[in-house]
């Protein structure tokens, strides 16, 4: 028999299968369904979902940007800033040369409306380390020349919007940094992203030490990607140039090399005088407009809060914000700084990114200024389940699989926030008694992990976007007797999606991802996890930026948070935390992060059907989960819930 499904992005699916029993246990984490069903599972059909703008768009745009003299952030400065000059991002970033000159008031350390004129320059305000509220063209003051190969998770963001008017008045052009962090994730600066189509007007360019050149056409080796989704931190706030952070998401994976966020737990890496490593391309001097066509990289000693604070007043908050660099001279002589639009670059200590370009001062060397950056540390909780967010619906907010028990049905079920959709087939799944989520090969589609009831195998499906069709691959043999399997994300920290399971002697087990829905050898974390009926995950809990698991004992009901320590083996996860007790209670799921808010989510189900969301606090205490949300009392009928 056969059955049509829906893929993530609206990919179409038909799944012919055979048909299976359900088996009695409860257990919450996967309800298990009995053998003798048949082992082979026919390949899905697929028709084409979220196509990504091709090259000659994406050229264009690059072009538009070069030549734009628009400006990135508010519009509005704060008033208490003073002064600054500067140029656009597109400032003769075509060619790599480009002059101009600008004025501009209101920003000493990032606002201000300007104008300017110049050869082969734009217009815009300027934001000393960034654009918060002006041009975002990248400058390392007292840098020097690197190679793509020393940073390879270097993305340029280009951006231009004509607003569909003859006029070239209001025109919208500019650029921002950004870091690879996994395969179709960018972290940038919000001031970059909040109140821009990033979809319908930008591309990225990764692969590349050199900005474009021939109005854009050459990109001298990099790969250019659309954008398929944009977040910014929520508390973002345009006037204080604060809760500065953003992810966008690309169509497809690109093949740069991601780079890490740091841990909220990262205290060592912001002691000051800590050596941090700043990448960008532009202007390398405070007394003319001229940008570098290469990469250019400077070293910054991390400085305390209390000297920030001392330089900047309240403009500096203290736990969102972290600066950087030797005091300013008061000339490009002795002052190595960011400047202007190295906007929503990283800041790098020991192989992580700390902090995120945000804002700075005039022209970058004003007597006594610091770089000022986004504390990564503090935003890695919010950041992380933005990293880790593919879903099957293709949004922010994380879906869920349910299948009915009489027919074997698996369905769909999209998230609305504090609800889900209407049930869309993905037809019989009968062979099957585990159904997961999980992108193993970190490409931005949704993946399912599966197991088959007569063999026990584990199955990756996989859609290959090349040829439109479904991969079926064999990722493991005979795990019949396995009383859990979990997808949790990552878990070792290496930004790799790993796999967990629990063995019939109750080990649990560690299988690293390599990213390619392969697996390093497993890693064994400890015994004695058959007390538990439930052991759900996937993403972060604590708001920590590690993945935890949720495990409910078979007596007493009791509902324990380990917390992950982003470490392999015995030490993968912190001592237990008791959450709750939860007697009233035979199914649960953890998809991720329903609501849409940044914090993973949970699942519960009554033995009357009754479905509960327990929206996540990201707090590792009996708070863990907010007041429950009713979803609805027909889900008696499911007995998988993945």
């Amino acid at each position: 028999m056969s059955g049509r499904g829906r893929h993530r992005r609206r990919i179409r699916i038909a799944v012919p299968v055979a048909a299976a029993t359900l088996a009695a246990a409860v257990g919450g984490a996967l309800l298990m369904s009995s053998a003798n069903a048949a082992t082979t599972q026919s390949a899905p059909t697929a028709r084409p979902g979220h196509p990504s703008p091709g090259l000659a768009t994406l050229e264009k745009r690059i072009a538009a940007a070069v030549a734009s003299d628009g400006t990135a952030g508010p519009s509005t400065p704060k008033p208490s800033r003073g002064a600054s000059t500067g140029t656009d991002a597109g400032t003769g970033a075509g060619t790599g040369a480009g002059t101009g000159t600008g004025t501009s008031a209101g920003a000493t350390s990032g606002a201000g409306t300007s104008t300017s004129t110049g050869t082969g320059a734009g217009t815009g305000t300027s934001v000393g380390g960034s654009a918060a509220t002006g041009s975002v063209d990248p400058k390392i003051i007292g840098g020097t020349t690197t190679t793509i190969t020393t940073a390879p998770w270097m993305a340029q963001l280009w951006y231009t919007d004509d607003k569909g008017t003859s006029s070239t008045s209001d025109d919208t052009g500019f650029f921002c940094g950004g870091a690879v962090v996994a395969p179709t994730k960018i972290l940038t600066a919000a001031h970059c992203v909040k109140g821009y189509d990033w979809k319908a007007h930008g591309a990225v360019l990764t692969g590349t030490g050199q900005l474009p050149s021939d109005g854009g056409t050459n990109l001298h080796g990099g790969t250019v990607s659309g954008v398929w989704r944009q977040w910014n931190h929520p508390s973002y706030s345009a006037s204080a140039i604060d809760n500065d952070l953003a992810v966008l998401t690309l169509p497809g994976p690109v093949k740069a090399k991601p780079i890490r966020m740091t841990t909220s737990g990262d205290t060592a890496s912001y002691a000051s005088g800590t050596k941090a490593t700043l990448y960008g391309w532009g202007r390398t001097t405070s007394t003319t407009q001229d940008i570098a066509e290469n990469l250019k990289t400077a070293t910054l000693p991390l400085q305390s809060d209390t000297t920030c604070g001392r330089y900047y007043g309240t403009d500096f908050v203290k736990g969102h914000m972290v600066c950087a660099g030797n005091p300013a001279t008061g000339s490009d002589t002795g002052t190595t700084s960011a400047c202007n639009g190295d906007s929503g670059g990283p800041l790098i200590v020991g192989g992580r990114i700390v902090g995120v370009v945000s804002w700075g001062v005039a022209d970058c060397v004003k007597k006594g200024a610091y770089s000022v950056f986004s504390k990564v540390s503090t935003y890695v909780g919010a950041a992380f389940p933005r990293v880790d967010d593919t879903n099957l619906s293709g949004d922010h907010k994380a879906d869920l699989f349910v299948r009915q028990a009489s027919t074997k049905t698996l369905y769909e079920k999209d998230s609305n926030g504090t609800s889900f959709g209407a049930r869309q087939s993905w037809g019989s799944w009968s062979t099957s008694n585990v159904v997961l989520q999980a992108d193993l090969d970190r490409d931005g589609y949704q993946d399912v992990v599966e197991r088959r009831s007569s063999s026990g195998d584990i199955h990756w499906w996989h859609f290959l976007p090349s040829t439109e069709k479904w991969a079926d691959t064999k990722i493991f043999t005979n795990w019949k007797t396995r009383t859990r399997v979990v997808a949790p994300g990552d878990v070792t920290g290496d930004a790799l999606p790993d796999l967990l399971s629990v063995d019939s002697g109750g080990v649990l087990w560690i299988y690293p991802g390599k990213g390619n829905g392969t697996f390093s050898a497993r890693v064994e974390v400890g015994s004695g996890w058959n007390q538990y009926n439930s052991l759900r995950a996937h993403g972060d809990f604590s708001g920590d930026g590690k993945s935890d698991l949720i495990a409910r004992s078979g007596t007493g009901s009791y509902v324990y948070l380990y917390k992950g320590t982003g470490k392999a083996g015995s030490g993968a996860f912190s001592a237990r935390v008791k959450v709750r007790t939860w007697g009233g209670y035979n199914a649960f799921d953890a998809p991720g992060d329903v609501t849409g808010d940044g914090r993973a989510d949970f699942l519960a189900r009554t033995p009357g059907g009754t479905l509960y969301l327990y929206p996540g606090t990201g707090k590792a205490t009996s708070e863990i989960f907010a007041t429950r949300i009713k979803i609805g009392t027909d889900f008696g009928q499911y007995d998988i819930f993945g």
